[in-house]
């Protein structure tokens, strides 16, 4: 049997400080962090992805981060891809990869693989006419198990999978049943009544440090349409730069949001402890 590469998975929900304890994890194993974040890979989009400054990496290595423009396109195979090579590089230098992210559609992929199915162009036209909570909604009523994999602010990928349900009548199971790395799980889940106001203070800091100046910018450079796929901070502070809200309104508004993005990714934790040995969780 081919020994499965060993890497630690450090996971949790949106501000669970998921990414402390990577640096931790890496200091102690003197190892790099590769993120999984499906936002973080694009560079300027700093304030919204709470993306990690230099001094905090502490002189870890972090990678995939930064490596795309905004108008670029960033799918799960090219997460997997980069991921793979990654990992393979670090091994060979003796070293144990520590992966740390809240996109956990892209953990899914690495691990058990994408599933290979031809699109149909007439059905994805219909569906880009429904929200993005719209194809969330309808995902998580036609498939429930493929809702918990996916990021709810992920329009593309949200989609794609309603695309598949549509043709097939759920998103078909992986074929790899085993993951392909031996993975050992951190999960940090702190409760409802720890996290919320950690959310809501992030979020003010957010906006302190320039989080409507950012989505200005980004808007200009990339339009409300690419800023929408961006996730939810991007497109609820895009109708505040519309004026289709106040900027009153916006603390509120995406503290609601990502409390319900973070629920979102509970489930998925609750679904990982219920199938897997953790060996570690905070």
């Amino acid at each position: 049997m081919e020994t499965r590469i060993p890497i630690i998975a450090v996971i949790g929900p949106t501000a669970s400080g998921k990414s402390a304890r990577a640096i931790a994890l890496a200091q102690e194993h003197a190892s790099e962090v590769i993120s999984v974040d499906s936002r973080q890979v694009y560079r300027t989009l700093d304030i919204g992805t709470e993306k990690i400054s230099t001094e905090e990496m502490q002189g870890v290595p972090h990678h995939l981060i930064d490596i795309r423009e905004p108008e670029d396109s960033y799918s799960a195979g090219d997460f997997v891809t980069d991921a793979e090579q990654m990992i393979t590089s670090l091994h060979a230098r003796g070293k144990v990869p520590i992966l740390a992210g809240g996109t956990h559609f892209y953990f899914d992929a690495l691990l058990y693989g994408l599933p290979r199915i031809a699109s149909d162009p007439a059905v994805r036209a219909e569906l880009e006419k429904l929200s993005t909570e719209e194809l969330f909604a309808h995902i998580a009523a036609q498939d429930p198990r493929r809702a918990l994999m996916l990021d709810p602010r992920n329009r593309r990928r949200l989609v794609r999978s309603a695309e598949m349900i549509t043709l097939h009548g759920s998103v078909p199971e992986r074929a790899q049943r085993a993951p392909k790395y031996d993975v050992q799980w951190v999960v940090i889940d702190p409760p409802k009544e720890e996290l919320r106001p950690r959310i809501e203070v992030r979020l003010a800091q957010a906006l302190e440090r320039g989080l409507i100046d950012e989505v200005r910018r980004t808007r200009e450079r990339v339009g409300d349409t690419r800023l929408n796929e961006l996730g939810l901070e991007y497109r609820i502070v895009g109708e505040y730069l519309r004026g289709e809200r106040t900027e009153e309104s916006l603390l509120s508004a995406l503290s609601v949001k990502l409390w319900h993005y973070a629920r979102e990714q509970k489930k998925w934790l609750r679904k990982l402890t219920e199938a897997s040995p953790l060996q570690d969780r905070s």
